[in-house]
Order: structure tokens, then C-alpha cells, then sequence
């Protein structure tokens, strides 16, 4: 079904890197560390050990957690990543505490954030958008792969005013140093990563080189995966092969006083969409993106401003919907355009010492404008839009004393939204004449504001609790949506006269970062005026709307708002046990829900199910081995149309082996290998918040080989 691309060739660009350098070149120049408030989530962890090799008592854990973080902050370490790497960002979130994906396919399993989705998380890497269409359609994927990230933070509460009301759920952020911010102490530095799957033939790898001297620095990366159809307990699930490759190179110029800096990368992907007609007529997702991106940072030797900032992304994005015509050829069904750019300024002041503490803070502006277009069988869906946002966002942080904060943050926006909207028949299906159309712009100015106190507690506990005022205004896609949507069987009609989506929001937290017993308890309560969501109507559709009623081809959803109430927890704890050796045997658990319901009682669709899961490890500083499982409860609590999704158990095995070498004996620092076994039981996994739950199942048993090397 895959057409074949010689991606290895972009991997051995990174490899062949290395011989740019034959003997280390100057000093390492890279900034002094400044000590970044609340406007950067970008904040560092230690290892996951808390000693090296070879210390004389045993090595304990940290919890994967940012401590002193107003909101929860989720954080995938380079070491699971290299450990769990997934096909798409939402399968490799998939079973953290508060978070699930959309998994409507291989290729194209977005994040879901305490059962919020799409228009409402934002996804981006090194602090700039991805610039997609994956919030359009549940089948459209994210070019932004796992393998090409160095850490993934999935961040919550204030910290996402920074970013835009569209972000109103929660940001997962991305980083790697695509746009260098160092030049290497020893000239050149690098990592290879690969993998092998047994659940779909898996293969994949990638490579990135860091090298430079004097002030100037670069970048070069490249990635591929490639995987078959996956196995189900109930057999092959048929067309879900996915491909991709992508390549990146970047520069800067690093003094010591800032940098600045700039990447170009390339994202290719073709991957199937399983399930009903769609694997029927052979549907897949082709698509490309080319992006250029650029950063920097100053920092002024006196003044009133610390640092001044700057993040620029802007990107070409098609993606083609191939399948089987009427006469069985193969052929372009329907295309996708984005054009997006978006940039954003901000200056972080000196702290400033008041009567009642020490303030820090930051003040930012940002800009974007986004075209959308479609054509082909789905022209009509969204015709061509415009979408301009201007923005100001101000963090400030009072440090009353050394246990005790307070933050407060606000942002204000201006939207102005084009496109073409449809008034359609108040029951939504056909009358004689068509729909009448006409040019049309709103515009939205949400406002947003969020307050916060954290406390330090006793034996190393930290207390946190935020309330959040955000509005949102409505995306170009539920403004003006009227028609077809083959690859996702449904017929989308838009509302242009949506109001402004408003959430309110208290949340309590309390955490345990480091020490013998370590844990991450959040509980939130959301509610929602005028949430935006899919309703389907119960009438289906053929690919006109004159069709409504009488063919049965796809679903007619319409987008609509009703008054909600979210409300939820995630915990997440470790316990050392027992110390053997250099390490520790010690338990794990997790525990997360999130109930939705609009006003009336009824619930809000797509939802995921409660889970709670545990596990026994071992951890030192070469060995990490669990045992666990994660069992997801039976949904029953049914959004309209929808059915009863049953229970599952994720049983889950790990051991890899770390070995730090001697670089100049070996020419690699470090190398880690080992395997991983994912749903061992070979249970019949099928996820609730998925629109494809009744037709698609989830992978079945499958044991993966990794390895990563560091030079």
C-alpha cells in the first residue's frame, strides 16, 4: 500500500555530520543560567538518578514532575522517550495521568488533555506552533514526530496564556535544539536512536548532529519510521501502515550576552485510515510540511530588562486524501492547505524588591495569521479562510518569601476571523433552494486571567492552587464548516454565529518531587459557558448536502454550544522500597478521571474512562526494569449516539541497560539498549474518545527493541 521513500539517505546526512570536525573545536560558549519565571514552561529536571555511578548510597528516583510549577506539569524525559517511542505524539501520551489521545489512526492520534481536544490544546516545538490541520479532522496528523524530540512537556493552568485562548486545554510542547542555543564544549556532539516492533514490523530510526566553534553553532537532524499493518487480537487491522521521514538543519550564533538563530525542516508523512469504508476504498493520508523557524534571545548587561525574546514559525502545509475512486483507480480525493505564521516577543524585567516580596515577571506581545483552504471532494467543507490574531500577555510571580508565591497573569486578544458562511435550514436537512451563502467576518476580543498560590510545605511537599478566567474565541473550521469529510465518514456544518467560549476553573495540587515516597495529586473543576462542540444530528449525508436525509454514507455533525461542567483528577505516586545495590525495587501507582456534562444532565461525548494502574520497578544507574498494568474501567457515562465502550488491561514489561563509556577510548559517551513489551495480555483495547472506537481496535501484544547511542 506505501509507496516506498529512501529516507535512510536523510538519516546519513546526520551521521556523516561527525567527520565536520576531525579534532574538538573552540571552547563551549553558551549563556549563563537565568533563573526564567512563569512566562517559560522550558524549566530543567535532573536525571532520572540523583547520583552518578558508583556513589556509595543507593540512587533514588525523581518523579517526572516540575515541583515548584503552579499547575501540574507532565514531562517525558529523553529516557522514556527513547524507551516508548510512538508512531504519533498522542500514542506516546496515551497513558499518562489526565491524558488520552484521538486515536482515530496509526498516523493521526492527537493529545487529548482532561477530555478537551483539538481547537482546544495546542501542540508546538521549541515554542512555536505546529501549523497544521490536525484540529480540522480527527484524521489529519500532527508533523511533529516523537523521534525528533529531545523532552515533551504537557503543561496546564497559567503558563498557557502565553500561547492564545486556542490553547484554553493545555499546550504539549516539544524541545530539541533544532535551533542551537550552544556550541558543544568539545566541538561536536550527537545521539542515533533506533527501534524495531514486532506488533507491525516497525522499523525506525534517527540521527542528529550538534557541532560549531567560536561563537557559531549548527544543527543537523534526520528521522524515518516506517511500520505495516498492526495486529489485533481479532486479526490484521487493514489499511493502517504509516510512513515518515523528515530532515532539519539549523544555525545560530551564540554570544555571551544572547543568540540568535534559525532552522529549516522538512516533515513527510503517507499513512492509512482503518476502519469501515475508509479501509474499504484503501484512504490515506499523504501529506508534507516545510517550515522555518527562528529564535533568539538578548540580555542586557544594565537596564530594567533582564531578557528580551523572540520566537518566529512560519510553514507551508498540504495534505492529500488518496483512495479508490468510483472506477477502482487510485487517485487524489481531496486536498488541505494551511499557509500559517506566527511570532511573538517578550521582555522579562529585572526582579524588583517590594515591601511585600520580590517580583518577577514578563511582559509579550504576539501576532499570527493563518489561509485554510480545501479542495477536491472536500472543497465544500471549509472554502477559503483567514485568520488574524493580535495578542498581549503580561506573568507576574511574588516570591512573599522563600516557601511562599503568588502569580497572577492576563492576557488580551484581538480575532478576526473570514470565510464563508452557510445558513442553513434550522433542521439541517434540504429545503428546494440551496443553502444561501455569503462573505463573512467576526471578530472576538477573549480576555483571560488566571491567579495562583503555591506554598512549600514540610518533607519536601508543595501545595499549589490556581483559579482561571479564559475565553476562547471560535476557530475559522466550526465558524464555516458546510460539507463532506470523506475520511472521517461525516458532513460538517458550521455555526457563523457562535459566541465566545468562556471556561472557569479552580484547582488544588499537591506534590512530592524527590525522597523514598513521591507523589503528584491534582484535582480541577471546570465550567464552561457556551462549550463548542460536534453534535451529531442523527441525520446522515452523501457527499451534498441535498443528500441529507435519504443517503447514509456519513454522519452530519454540527457544531454547536451548550453550558458544561468538566470535572476531574490525576494522581501519580512511587514509593522506594527496598535498596539493592546501587539502586532501588520499589511500587508505582496511577489514577486519573475526568467527568463531563452539559447543563441538562447529559453528557459530553468522547470522553475518557477512568484508569488506575500500577507497577514494580527496579532503578539504578545502568538498569531500569516494571513490571505494571493500567486498567481502563468500562464507559458508560454516553454522549448522544454513542455506545458503550468495554474495559481493558494494558499489561506492560520494561528493561533497558545504560552504559556511560569513555569517549575517547569508544567514540560514543553513552549507549542504551533494551526491551520494552507492550499490552502483553493481548487485550482487546478500544478507546472511548475515539470516533472510531466501534470499528477499530487498538494494537495488540508487541515486544520493541530499542537502542540509543550519545557521541
Amino acid at each position: 500500500m506505501m509507496r516506498r521513500r529512501d529516507w535512510a539517505s536523510g538519516c546519513s546526512m546526520a551521521v556523516v555530520g561527525t567527520v565536520l570536525s576531525g579534532a574538538a573545536l573552540a571552547q563551549q560558549v553558551s549563556l549563563p543560567e537565568i533563573v526564567v519565571t512563569s512566562p517559560s514552561p522550558i524549566l530543567t529536571r535532573p536525571e532520572r538518578f540523583g547520583a552518578a555511578a558508583g556513589a556509595e548510597t543507593p540512587v533514588r528516583g525523581t518523579l517526572p514532575v516540575i515541583e515548584d510549577a503552579f499547575a501540574p506539569v507532565t514531562v517525558v524525559t529523553p529516557d522514556e522517550i527513547a524507551r516508548e517511542t510512538r508512531r504519533s505524539l498522542g500514542d506516546l501520551l496515551f497513558t499518562r495521568p489526565g491524558l488520552s489521545a484521538s486515536s482515530y489512526a496509526p498516523g493521526a492520534s492527537r493529545p487529548i488533555v482532561r477530555g478537551l481536544d483539538n481547537f482546544r490544546v495546542r501542540i508546538q516545538e521549541n515554542g512555536i506552533g505546529a501549523q497544521d490541520v490536525s484540529e480540522l479532522g480527527e484524521d489529519h496528523g500532527v508533523p511533529l514526530d516523537p523521534l525528533a524530540a529531545d523532552r515533551i512537556e504537557v503543561i496546564r493552568g497559567p503558563a498557557t496564556l502565553r500561547y492564545g485562548s486556542q490553547a484554553i486545554g493545555g499546550v504539549v510542547s516539544a524541545t530539541n535544539n533544532r535551533i542551537p542555543t550552544f556550541v558543544p564544549p568539545e566541538g561536536v556532539t550527537g545521539r542515533m536512536t533506533g527501534g524495531l516492533s514486532s506488533v507491525d514490523r516497525g522499523r525506525e530510526g534517527a540521527a542528529s548532529i550538534d557541532a560549531g566553534g567560536g561563537s557559531v553553532a549548527i544543527h543537523a537532524d534526520a528521522f524515518g519510521r516506517r511500520a505495516d499493518d498492526y495486529r489485533t487480537p481479532l486479526g490484521i487491522q487493514r489499511n493502517s501502515a504509516v510512513e515518515a521521514h523528515g530532515q532539519s538543519v539549523g544555525a545560530s550564533v551564540v554570544g555571551t550576552s544572547g543568540f540568535v538563530g534559525l532552522a529549516f525542516q522538512h516533515f513527510d508523512a503517507l499513512y492509512g485510515i482503518p476502519g469501515g469504508e475508509a479501509a474499504e476504498s484503501r484512504t490515506r493520508i499523504d501529506l508534507n510540511q516545510d517550515k522555518l523557524s527562528s529564535k533568539g534571545e538578548v540580555r542586557p548587561d544594565s537596564g530594567p530588562i533582564e531578557a528580551v525574546r523572540f520566537f518566529f514559525g512560519a510553514s507551508r502545509y498540504k495534505h492529500h486524501e488518496r483512495g479508490l475512486d468510483e472506477d477502482g483507480a487510485d487517485a487524489v480525493r481531496a486536498t488541505f492547505r494551511n499557509r500559517e505564521y506566527e511570532a511573538r516577543i517578550e521582555a522579562q524585567h529585572v526582579p524588583v524588591f517590594t515591601g511585600l516580596g520580590t517580583l518577577t515577571g514578563a511582559l509579550g506581545v504576539q501576532f499570527g495569521r493563518r489561509d485554510i483552504g480545501t479542495s477536491g471532494e472536500a472543497g465544500t467543507l471549509l472554502r477559503p479562510t483567514e485568520t488574524r490574531t493580535a495578542a498581549v500577555y503580561l506573568f507576574e510571580e511574588l516570591a512573599v518569601t522563600d516557601a511562599f508565591k503568588l502569580q497572577a497573569a492576563g492576557r488580551v486578544e484581538g480575532a478576526g476571523v473570514r470565510g464563508t458562511a452557510t445558513a442553513f435550514p434550522t433542521d439541517f436537512l434540504p429545503a428546494p433552494d440551496e443553502p444561501p451563502e455569503s462573505h463573512r467576518e467576526r471578530r472576538f476580543v477573549p480576555a483571560s486571567v488566571s491567579l495562583g498560590a503555591l506554598h512549600k510545605l514540610p518533607w519536601g511537599m508543595v501545595a499549589s492552587l490556581n483559579a482561571q478566567y479564559v475565553e476562547r474565541a471560535p476557530a475559522s473550521a466550526e465558524l464555516y464548516s458546510r460539507g463532506a469529510h470523506d475520511a472521517t465518514a461525516t458532513f460538517e456544518i458550521g455555526n457563523p454565529d457562535l459566541k465566545k467560549e468562556v471556561a472557569r476553573t479552580v484547582e488544588a495540587g499537591i506534590r512530592r518531587a524527590e525522597g523514598p515516597f513521591r507523589f503528584d495529586a491534582t484535582g480541577y473543576y471546570t465550567r464552561f459557558s457556551g462549550f463548542i462542540y460536534k453534535r451529531l444530528t442523527g441525520i446522515t449525508c452523501g457527499d451534498e448536502f441535498s443528500t441529507c436525509g435519504t443517503d447514509t454514507e456519513l454522519q452530519q455533525i454540527v457544531y454547536s454550544q451548550r453550558n458544561a461542567t468538566f470535572y476531574g483528577a490525576e494522581v501519580t505516586a512511587q514509593l522506594d522500597l527496598v535498596p539493592i545495590g546501587p539502586g532501588f525495587v520499589g511500587l508505582d501507582a496511577q489514577y486519573d478521571f475526568v467527568r463531563a456534562r452539559f447543563a441538562d444532565g447529559t453528557y459530553v461525548p468522547r470522553i475518557p474512562p477512568h484508569r488506575a494502574g500500577a507497577g514494580l520497578f527496579y532503578r539504578d544507574p545502568n538498569w531500569f526494569a516494571r513490571l505494571g498494568f493500567l486498567h481502563a474501567f468500562a464507559h458508560t457515562e454516553l454522549g448522544q449516539f454513542e455506545t458503550v465502550t468495554p474495559d481493558y488491561t494494558l499489561l506492560k514489561a520494561e528493561l533497558s541497560y545504560r552504559l556511560k563509556l569513555d569517549r575517547e577510548a569508544h567514540g560514543f559517551t553513552e549507549v542504551s539498549f533494551g526491551l520494552v513489551g507492550d499490552n502483553l495480555l493481548d487485550d482487546q483495547v478500544r478507546n472511548s474518545a475515539s470516533f472510531k472506537k466501534d470499528e477499530v481496535l487498538l494494537p495488540g501484544r508487541n515486544v520493541r527493541l530499542f537502542l540509543s547511542a550519545r557521541f
